[in-house]
């Protein structure tokens, strides 16, 4: 089934109309649907008037509770793959407003316990100095005020102790020149400053590690548990929720996890980038 981006969105309410046209097949009432997947029937209801997004597995414990035939099954199940995924452009991102945004990735941080971060060319705002933001945004026109403060406020979920963050960097985010010389170098030393935080891992691959032979990483994206895995384009965010499409995010995390230096190591690294500058 090919993605076309523009029926991103849409999908989920045809969704919901075709598990309720199924269940209406089958000839079954929602109670009756509801107890043969051991759901609450206000939660058949809410999938099937599409005020709850469904996960593939609460779709296919409806369809076998429908007794739905195998065409049929593999074509609500592509539906729903679509549904549970998100498409984000930059210019309706932009429409809606940045600070809009930043309070969305606010309530994702604050609904998860486990966050994984893997940064390919730019650093992100949870790891930021104030100039840093400001120069990331300095290509879009506009007052960002309060962009900015949303984005530094994001920043004290990094001291809450009942969350783990890890972070993996490439050597050429840490070191692309957004900000001038002497910016970038305090930018690098808030880096290794928040190496020593008890629930963060910070690590950073170096491009002088050893020969891999697998496929180089493409995009920069966010892990949020294993529930949800945002990748970040040029034209804007691809949100995963497929449990596929999360683990294979959380794979490729562990295989770049392995490459990078963490610890004492990391701190190290990042001194000696940071001194490269002065």
């Amino acid at each position: 089934m090919s993605l076309e981006l523009e029926e991103l969105g849409r999908s989920g309410q045809e969704l919901a109309a075709l598990l309720k046209a199924v269940r209406k097949r089958s000839g079954l009432t929602g109670a009756r649907v509801a107890a043969r997947c051991t759901m609450s029937q206000s939660k058949v209801s809410r999938i099937e008037n599409g005020r709850v997004r469904p996960s593939l597995v609460d779709v296919e414990q409806f369809l076998r509770a429908c007794d739905a035939p195998p065409t049929l099954v593999t074509q609500v199940m592509a539906m729903a793959r679509l549904a549970n995924t998100e498409w984000q452009g930059s210019r309706g991102i932009r429409r809606k407003g940045l600070d809009k945004k930043q309070s969305e990735l606010a309530g994702l941080e604050a609904s998860s316990a486990e966050l994984r971060f893997f940064l390919l060319s730019m650093i992100t705002g949870l790891l930021s100095t104030p100039e840093y933001i400001r120069a990331s945004l300095a290509h879009i026109p506009g007052n960002h005020a309060k962009t900015i403060a949303r984005k530094l406020e994001r920043q004290h979920v990094l001291y809450d102790n009942s969350k783990r963050f890890t972070f993996v960097l490439t050597e050429q985010a840490v070191r692309w020149p957004l900000v001038g010389p002497d910016a970038l170098a305090v930018q690098i030393d808030h880096l290794a400053s928040l190496t020593h935080l008890p629930n963060v891992r910070l690590g950073v691959i170096p491009m002088a590690g050893p020969t891999d032979p697998r496929p180089a990483p493409l995009n920069t994206f966010t892990i949020y548990d294993d529930r949800i895995a945002t990748v970040e384009l040029s034209s804007g965010v691809m949100v995963f929720r497929d449990p596929r499409d999360v683990m294979g995010h959380l794979q490729e995390f562990a295989h770049l996890e392995e490459r990078a230096v963490f610890g004492p190591d990391a701190a190290a690294f990042l001194s000696d980038c940071a001194a490269a500058l002065r």
